[in-house]
């Protein structure tokens, strides 16, 4: 995109980019405060830097790495926080592997549970459906760390689910 007259105003980008800027700092951050919060400050630092984002190949793609820095990046250590705000989702039924999307409930309160980047990676790769090299292009990284830490968190999340599963069973039993 050049910085000609074609190039939309900083608002006019900010209205229409919000609603993915939101989703995505939701998915990063797992509640509704920290993601405005996220994607406000993104869209700061976007306006700051406006001219250079214009002409990027991909403004979009410029800004998603933004936000994706802005939450790896984030001081906010759960320590110390005094409350965490969460949409808990409805008890899900006996614990099972997520199939559809309405199993991906089961499987939210463990990708919450993983550390910023394996969360990130999980988020841009298999809720906002991006390729290995897109997020390695966002994270700043090789594909091959985009795959490692990938295979690492979904190691995790299986465990999670496996043990969700078998504790399941075992309650049901002693009943």
């Amino acid at each position: 995109m050049s910085s000609g007259t074609n190039a939309p105003a900083f608002e006019d980008y900010a209205a229409v980019i919000w609603p993915s800027l939101y989703r995505s700092a939701f998915l990063l951050t797992g509640n509704q405060a920290d993601a405005e919060d996220i994607a406000q400050q993104t869209l700061l630092r976007a306006y700051r830097s406006w001219p250079r984002i214009i002409r990027a190949d991909s403004p979009d793609a410029y800004v998603r790495r933004m936000l994706t820095n802005t939450f790896l990046s984030a001081n906010r250590p759960k320590k110390r926080r005094l409350e965490l705000l969460t949409d808990t989702p409805p008890e899900h039924g006996a614990a099972q592997r997520p199939h559809g999307p309405e199993d991906r409930l089961t499987l939210w309160p463990h990708v919450k549970s993983l550390p910023p980047r394996q969360r990130a990676v999980i988020v841009l790769r298999y809720y906002e459906d991006l390729s290995e090299q897109e997020i390695a292009d966002i994270l700043g990284c090789s594909r091959g760390n985009v795959k490692s830490t990938a295979h690492r968190a979904l190691k995790v999340l299986r465990a999670a689910l496996d043990s969700e599963r078998t504790d399941g069973r075992e309650n049901r039993h002693e009943r």
